[in-house]
């Protein structure tokens, strides 16, 4: 079974995964003359530094997603299938998928990663991550309903379970969600229960490292740090979570945390793809690849974004994992693919990294530009300008100013809404 692509003299270029990678690799080749199968568990693209604000009800899932077909209504060479990768055959050139399996000519890995749990089952278990958007709107509902839930229940200690929040992992991830609790907790929660004495809810952020934001310049470390504890939040560095049982919060160090919500932020893992030699993967389960992104030892498989472990002399342990390295490879790559079409040797991609930046709250971010690092409200608004302008789809980009511009007049968020699935009734 080819999952009904249609049969074509083009070369076959199969794309796993329909993230920032995928996403751009499939537009730059639509305007060429392979054919491009794109193939993803969801049939929309997710925009993933903007979970948390889904998580802590500021947008509504559908604005910071953008269904794959509508990106591709005018190509006649893209076909999206939904799908789950389940292996690859490398001799075949085939992909096996969770509805049979497809060959391809030159297979992208662009996966993306999981949520490292580092072997902790409990944690697992009992946890809420942020790696999709339904992850974002299972915690947003927890939240909410904890809320709901300790304004009727008369044991304090539960009560105060019920209230409080831990985030694990003090990268950009923790730092948002954290700075945007926090400040929930400060303007919003007092009006909708006014019953209620919020000096009571805490807001932990627990962090492996000795700083938050490890990947930044440790000024603005101080910064963001600076800027949680102004707004409430429990900084802890040195912390190292050894396991949960949906209500405490145990350390290594032997303390305890009372929280009936433990928001885990701290480290990602990519997703092994059977059929490729285990000896290709590296810690955190990304793939060797070679300067073109070519996979070690293979001409036609290629990994981008998140998947691929590449160093240069600036990054010896390989590009960050963010969205820039990502599209930056996608573009290359696709620019290589042309060339080899028309026997032109590969270029080698060089990451040109742009900066990094992290908001913390109303008026508040710290941005690392390669030329100047900036903090306060401007950094907050160039954060703004930044993700704004990175999302797919105008009308998404609206919505998305409405809300903010809204919230930030307001003092307020509008998406506060328990919405979970719907059970079948059992049959009597």
């Amino acid at each position: 079974m080819q999952l009904n692509i249609p049969d074509s003299q083009q070369k076959r270029i199969l794309i796993a995964g329909g993230g920032f990678a995928g996403l751009k690799l499939a537009n730059r080749l639509s305007k060429t003359n392979f054919q491009v199968v794109l193939i993803d568990k969801n049939n929309f693209h997710q925009f993933q530094p903007l979970f948390y604000q889904v998580a802590t009800a500021g947008l509504e899932p559908s604005a910071i997603s953008f269904p794959l077909r509508k990106i591709f209504q005018h190509t006649k060479n893209v076909f999206i299938r939904v799908a789950e990768i389940t292996g690859v055959n490398t001799e075949l050139k085939e992909v096996i998928t969770s509805f049979g399996s497809v060959s391809y000519d030159i297979l992208v890995l662009a996966m993306g990663v999981d949520t490292n749990f580092f072997g902790m089952t409990h944690i697992m278990e009992n946890s809420i991550p942020m790696k999709s958007v339904s992850e974002a709107l299972r915690l947003r509902n927890r939240i909410l309903q904890n809320f709901e839930d300790a304004l009727i229940e008369p044991d304090p200690e539960r009560q105060k379970a019920l209230l409080n929040i831990v985030v694990v992992g003090g990268g950009p991830t923790g730092v948002e969600v954290s700075g945007t609790l926090a400040e929930m907790k400060k303007y919003i929660l007092p009006k909708d229960y006014p019953e209620m004495d919020f000096g009571k809810m805490n807001i932990y952020l627990l962090e492996a490292g000795s700083r938050l934001l490890n990947g930044m310049a440790e000024h603005s470390s101080e910064k963001a740090e600076k800027y949680l504890e102004n707004l409430g939040v429990n900084v802890i560095c040195n912390a190292h979570v050894s396991d949960y049982d949906g209500e405490k919060v145990r350390m290594q160090s032997k303390s305890e945390y009372l929280a009936r919500t433990l928001v885990w932020a701290a480290g990602v893992s990519g997703k092994p793809v059977a059929g490729l030699n285990p000896g290709l993967y590296v810690k955190g389960n990304r793939i060797r690849v070679n300067s073109y992104n070519q996979v070690e030892g293979f001409e036609h498989i290629y990994a981008l974004g998140d998947s691929a472990y590449m160093t240069e002399a600036k990054f010896p342990d390989g590009h960050p994992q963010m969205a820039q390295p990502a599209i930056q490879q996608a573009k290359l790559l696709a620019r290589n693919l042309v060339r080899l079409e028309k026997n032109k040797p590969l270029l080698s991609f060089s990451y040109l990294d742009k900066g990094s930046m992290a908001t913390v709250g109303r008026n508040k971010a710290v941005v690392e530009l390669p030329f100047m690092k900036f903090y306060g409200f401007f950094a907050w608004l160039t954060w703004m300008f930044v993700h704004l302008m990175a999302i797919v789809g105008v009308k998404n980009r609206l919505l998305i100013f409405i809300n903010w511009f809204w919230n930030y007049i307001t003092y307020d968020q509008s998406l506060r809404l328990i919405i979970s699935p719907a059970r079948n009734k059992e049959k009597v």
